[in-house]
């Protein structure tokens, strides 16, 4: 135990906590691990409780620590992600990292280089699956040319065709709206949260959501608000509960194939959650970056249910790899305009090359047959997958595969803990355990996408010998 520095300016109870979360960070703490007790702690620091007490509740409130009548205190075993630094001392936030990557991410980043491992848990699709275009020629005038139609929302002709794309494919009607071109998805959350989002401001997601994973929401002290979801999706009830305690001022959301779980909402619960947000004035933002992913005919958007209320996120990355960062905002005219405004603010621009070149993949005559060849590849891979995984169902509960990239793996037994994902690691199964994205442990996303089928025996003999291990640690 460091002893506290009497004369610091920093509060003692400041000091306390500044430990603790160095403990956790250095692995002296892990998740689950108890703390002393109150009294205990007090007279290892040399402090009275109460100091202790005010320590230990700011904590809490940071999502470090869990603390429960007759439970006692313990390392919070839930999101890393979610967890917030102190802001007392501008000097100290400037010497903390901005966010803290979670133990097994960094475990499984070092065993990214590793041979003979299986990643399922890379979000993208494998570079073998990733359509093939031939890109024409162009010269430096065309590209000078080019910077002629570049507008402050975009390159006019790669807008024309995503918007023409949409109206033809999911009837989304462009009238009153507008288009910002984003480099990818990822830039396009930032973006709203930067521009419609104050600090302490709180946005609710489905529970789980990879948004627990983002380090912006935790750099721009935005919080977030899980809510609990069934097979159709997120649950209306508890929706609105959520909205009335914690005055939720977006619902984001993730309606087609969400990560993680790879679920798809049903329609009528797409038409409730509206409702509900129609009810109390909270704008939506529906992320639908795997929509073109879809296996079977496209349920209607939240977009076109409810055109004004819904900001409209897509992105060409999932299908043309992460080197075409291309996304787009579809959002009512006045606010694209604004926030077109920021991003030119905040001088995030999008580059023109990328622009083209996913401007001349969707005009090319080989665009359709390609997409075509790939869900068709897509709903073979997620049915061998489905197959091969029959074994191991009393194990194991899997999510119908309909279309995306994830699918969501239950274990049906005693219950985990963090450490039980541990031998996934040691056995080269590179997954994405549920804590990343929630409080729970029981459940992880797997990239099916990633699994050719010579490599389909070895991932379920290796999922097989991880099971047996877990079940021999069944009470």
């Amino acid at each position: 135990m460091r002893q506290l520095d009497r004369s610091a300016k920093a509060p003692l109870f400041q000091q306390i906590i500044t430990h603790v979360i160095d403990a956790i960070q250095a692995g002296e703490l892990n998740p689950g691990d108890k703390l002393p007790p109150e009294r205990q702690l007090a007279a290892n620091y040399g402090v009275n409780r109460s100091t202790v007490n005010h320590a230990l509740e700011e904590l809490v409130s940071l999502g470090w620590i869990t603390r429960r009548q007759g439970s006692g205190t313990e390392v919070a075993k839930g999101r890393w992600g979610s967890r917030l630094a102190p802001q007392y001392q501008w000097q100290q936030l400037l010497r903390q990292a901005p966010f803290t990557p979670d133990p097994y991410l960094v475990e499984l980043n070092r065993r990214k280089e590793q041979p003979d491992v299986l990643d399922l848990h890379t979000g993208e699709l494998p570079t073998s699956l990733i359509p093939d275009f031939s890109f024409p020629a162009m010269r430096w005038e065309k590209i000078l040319e080019a910077e002629n139609s570049l507008t402050a929302t975009g390159y006019q002709p790669l807008k024309d065709q995503i918007l023409a794309k949409l109206a033809n494919n999911y009837g989304l009607d462009g009238t009153g709206q507008d288009l910002l071109i984003t480099s990818g998805s990822s830039q396009g959350i930032s973006l709203l949260l930067q521009s419609l989002l104050s600090p302490g401001e709180v946005v609710a997601t489905e529970e789980p959501s990879f948004l627990f994973s983002l380090p912006m929401f935790q750099s721009l002290g935005i919080l977030l608000a899980g809510v609990a979801c069934d097979e159709e999706g997120i649950l209306p009830e508890a929706l609105e509960q959520c909205i009335i305690q914690k005055k939720i001022r977006f619902l984001y959301l993730n309606p087609s194939f969400q990560n993680p779980t790879g679920r798809l909402m049903s329609l009528p619960r797409r038409k409730a959650i509206i409702a509900v947000c129609q009810k109390h004035y909270v704008p939506i933002i529906e992320d639908d970056v795997f929509g073109e992913l879809d296996f079977g005919t496209p349920l209607p958007k939240l977009k076109t249910l409810a055109t004004d209320q819904v900001i409209y996120l897509g992105s060409l990355s999932k299908l043309f790899g992460p080197s075409i960062k291309i996304g787009w905002l579809l959002a009512p005219s006045p606010l694209i305009a604004s926030l077109a405004s920021a991003k030119q603010r905040m001088d995030v621009e999008t580059n023109i090359f990328s622009q083209l070149l996913a401007d001349s993949a969707l005009r090319s005559s080989t665009y359709e047959p390609n997409h075509s060849r790939l869900i068709a590849e897509l709903r073979q891979r997620g049915a061998a997958f489905t197959t091969s995984l029959k074994p191991l169902t009393a194990d194991w509960q899997v999510r119908p595969i309909k279309g995306g990239l994830y699918t969501w793996l239950t274990w049906r037994h005693h219950l985990l803990t963090r450490r039980d994902w541990e031998p996934f690691l040691k056995a080269g199964l590179l997954v994405a355990p549920a804590f990343l994205f929630s409080n729970d442990t029981m459940s992880m996303r797997i990239n099916y996408t990633r699994l050719e089928a010579e490599h389909l025996t070895d991932f379920v003999q290796r999922l097989a010998t991880v099971t047996k291990k877990l079940k021999t640690k069944e009470p």
